[in-house]
């Protein structure tokens, strides 16, 4: 599948199955603040704007250049990591694991300090989610994740340079993969493993939850290997 494949099937996505256009922000092809494409999304939206007033409580946009080379690809905001602070995987345990990795293998810059504010920079790296609110129990539902699959297409659409896509556990896997008509029996989720479609490349990784590391499933070592290897790649 070539950039130009990916570009016009993304499109067509987005004409097809994206939702109304006033549940679309002014920036690039988000979701707006007050989305209502998911009742079950938004009832618990509106339920911790009234329990914590002062946090985010939207839809989390994408972080970093349109023009990046690498995108990765999370699942949703946590509760009081990007819910709260606005900015993907930022105030929880798996920013934390996350952002060091990416200062470590030099897609980003400066300082994370767990507030969207901290000055930190992305380097040729793009994050966002594949569900864009955040949802009870950290469990977004198949039809969310198919619903909101359209911001995602529009994510990949306007990124002219991206070449290398990181998935953050299963369910990013998934969602990828469909997003670009990739059959999944042709790339099976597997840490570490890559895939091939088109001129990108795919990177797969388990999430970086504390879950995950508390469990010893995956180690910042295996974590980091990730990373290295899409260095590698984009050379």
């Amino acid at each position: 599948m070539t950039n130009s494949t990916i570009k016009q099937k993304t499109k067509e996505s987005r004409r097809s199955s994206a939702g109304p256009s006033s549940s679309v922000s002014g920036q690039s092809n988000e979701p707006g603040p007050d989305c209502p494409l998911c009742p079950r999304l938004k009832d618990y939206r509106d339920a911790n704007r009234a329990q914590h007033p002062h946090w985010f409580n939207a839809p989390v946009y994408s972080f970093g250049p349109i023009d990046a080379q690498l995108l990765i690809v999370g699942l949703a905001p946590g509760l009081q990591g990007a819910n709260r602070t606005g900015r993907p995987f930022t105030g929880d345990f798996a920013g934390d694991l996350l952002y060091a990795t990416l200062l470590d293998t030099g897609f980003a810059q400066g300082s994370y300090e767990a507030h969207p504010d901290d000055g930190l920079t992305l380097m040729d790296c793009r994050i966002t989610n594949a569900v864009r609110c955040v949802p009870p129990q950290n469990k977004p539902l198949p039809a969310e994740i198919k619903t909101c699959r359209p911001f995602f297409n529009a994510t990949l659409d306007e990124m002219p340079r991206l070449r290398a896509v990181v998935m953050l556990g299963r369910v990013a896997h998934d969602t990828t993969l469909k997003t670009l008509g990739v059959r999944a029996a042709d790339a099976p989720f597997a840490h570490g493993g890559q895939h091939q479609t088109g001129s990108l490349r795919l990177f797969d990784s388990y999430h970086c939850s504390r879950y995950n590391t508390n469990t010893g499933v995956l180690t910042p070592q295996m974590f980091r290997a990730v990373f290295a290897s899409v260095q590698s790649y984009l050379g």
